[in-house]
């Protein structure tokens, strides 16, 4: 038996935000299985937050050297993964998101064979060992007949994607680069859906741990049975706790790592709008009164902003303002600020990957 407080602890550290981070990014994003990333500045972020560098040039040079891809791998939104990973999670719950597209194409005057005659035009279009941006892959669609007008182009990307055709890889002037899901990771990894179940399970409750299978089936978007069987194989590498008497799944080390580490899970901590140590999870009890749930998602609009975390619960939310020399972190408490929290705040705000 645990408390929720306790629970909130063993998930920093669990989530790397505390202890030496580490050594890349690529051991990042393999940690934790997948990381949310359809804020791509705020995912640079989470992901250097927990390298040993700190450093967010480290994280975009592992995007360049194809160590780590984003895509849509689960739930129909962005993630970082690592590259090797990307295929098992399209074929094993991304495709869950394609359940139903007939309907989205038919609100987009779309159908099968234009998408497949985008696929083909980008398939000529990109060439290995360099990327497109955006802008030019919708080009050469838009060249070859299929129209991009609309949610048309972002929706094709999304599919063409979903489908393995594409990745979001190396980065130009600030941009991540389309390539060829293929040639950009020729060497992917191959497992059968009950292996690939488990390697599922194992990741999540190791990198986000405890957490329940709730949280996995919210987590990856797959189903109860989907989550329970792939628990069935990786239940042999974690250990459990109960919570109000449910069961939270983990990493064995993490209750060690947090031994060694709980001062600092105690501290202060400012984390990009999107992190995992909010959206890893179902039950954010544990985390944030849920009182307090609609100050960081307003209006439910998906839009998460960042948040301010003390003692492992989230005390209120910041945002940059200003820029260059005169930028800084505006920080604001859902009621107020212990005076600890409000004096460590520029200090970890000039601290923070950026």
């Amino acid at each position: 038996m645990t408390t929720l407080h306790e629970l909130a602890l063993l998930r920093l550290a669990a989530l790397r935000l505390v202890g030496p981070g580490e050594p890349t990014a690529a051991d990042v994003v393999r940690r934790l299985g997948a990381m949310q990333a359809q804020d791509y500045r705020g995912a640079l972020t989470s992901v250097a937050l927990r390298t040993a560098s700190r450093l967010r040039k480290d994280v975009e040079a592992a995007l360049d050297a194809g160590e780590v891809v984003r895509s849509w791998p689960m739930r129909g939104t962005m993630h970082f993964v690592a590259a090797e990973d990307l295929q098992w999670f399209l074929d094993t719950v991304g495709v869950r998101t394609l359940t139903g597209i007939g309907r989205r194409w038919a609100q987009l005057e779309l159908d099968e064979a234009q998408a497949e005659r985008a696929r083909e035009l980008v398939l000529a279009a990109i060439r290995a060992p360099g990327g497109a941006t955006r802008a030019e892959v919708l080009a050469a669609i838009a060249d070859g007949g299929v129209a991009v007008t609309g949610q048309r182009g972002y929706h094709l990307l999304w599919y063409l994607s979903q489908t393995g055709t594409l990745c979001l890889g190396p980065t130009e002037d600030g941009e991540q680069l389309f390539v060829l899901l293929d040639e950009w990771v020729p060497e992917p990894r191959r497992l059968d859906r009950d292996e690939a179940l488990g390697e599922l399970a194992l990741r999540f409750f190791r990198g986000h741990g405890p957490a329940t299978v709730a949280d996995l089936v919210r987590w990856a978007g797959c189903t109860v049975r989907d989550a329970r069987e792939g628990l069935a194989v990786a239940r042999e590498g974690l250990t459990s706790v109960a919570v109000d008497g449910t069961e939270h799944l983990m990493d064995p080390a993490t209750p060690e790592l947090l031994a060694a580490w709980r001062e600092e899970t105690r501290g202060v901590f400012l984390l990009p709008g999107f992190d995992e140590f909010v959206l890893g999870y179902a039950d954010r009890r544990a985390v944030l009164d849920p009182e307090f749930a609609d100050r960081i998602v307003p209006g439910g609009n998906g839009m998460f902003r960042p948040t301010v975390v003390m003692d492992g619960r989230i005390v209120g939310t910041w945002r940059w303002t200003g820029r260059g020399a005169r930028r800084s972190v505006t920080a604001t408490p859902f009621t107020a600020f212990p005076d600890e929290v409000a004096a460590a705040v520029p200090e970890i705000a000039a601290a923070l990957p950026y």
